[in-house]
């Protein structure tokens, strides 16, 4: 037995507890606060990983922005792979289909900002989505120029229909990552997400 590993485990979770009182009995919050200790404690941390081109003074931020736009063009390539034989035209009609399902009938305004598009291109993907019958849009009751967008029956039966098959292309973008590192990198990607978002509001 590791009777003194136990020991100072026990210090550490009663030193936790007097820290953190809110966070409750949440392994992974409890495992997130033992890493932030050790290492303002002196601890050994994650060696610095290596990357192409770090010996002549690529950047870390240099490597970030590549991968993110890697894996965008991956993440786009699965999407497609799941529309074939669809009445989609892009993976876009499904990603804006799934946020109309997800949090209910929107503003077209609303709706093309929480997919992050220009309003351009946000508006030919709506329109495509009236004329196939998927969505349809009606008067803001306070702002008839507002339109408010709906998803319709068939969209909704079009989107099951196909939810399978984008719950295993989502799913094979991230394959190689334990359900940890998952949580992980939702962590890092909302933080960076949070602060584009407040940007983009100033």
């Amino acid at each position: 037995m590791y009777y003194d590993l136990v020991t100072e485990l026990i210090g550490l979770v009663k030193l936790y507890e007097k820290e953190s009182p809110n966070n409750g009995q949440d392994v992974y919050i409890f495992g997130q606060w033992l890493n932030e200790h050790l290492q303002k404690n002196g601890a050994r941390t994650l060696e610095e990983p290596e990357w192409e081109g770090k010996s002549k003074g690529r950047s870390a931020d240099s490597v970030i922005n590549t991968s993110l736009v890697h894996l965008f063009r991956y993440a786009k390539l699965q999407a497609k792979s799941a529309i074939i034989d669809t009445e989609f035209s892009t993976p876009d009609d499904f990603i804006y289909l799934i946020t109309l399902m997800s949090f209910g009938s929107m503003s077209k305004t609303a709706l093309i900002k929480m997919n992050v598009h220009e309003k351009s291109a946000g508006i030919q993907i709506v329109n495509r989505l009236i004329k196939s019958g998927l969505v349809e849009q009606t008067g803001h009751s306070g702002d008839k120029r507002n339109k408010i967008i709906h998803i319709t029956p068939k969209g909704t039966e079009l989107l099951n229909q196909n939810m399978q098959n984008i719950r295993i292309a989502t799913r094979n973008v991230t394959e190689p990552l334990t359900y940890q590192e998952k949580m992980d990198l939702i962590r890092l990607l909302s933080k960076l997400e949070d602060f584009h978002e407040s940007k983009a509001l100033v």
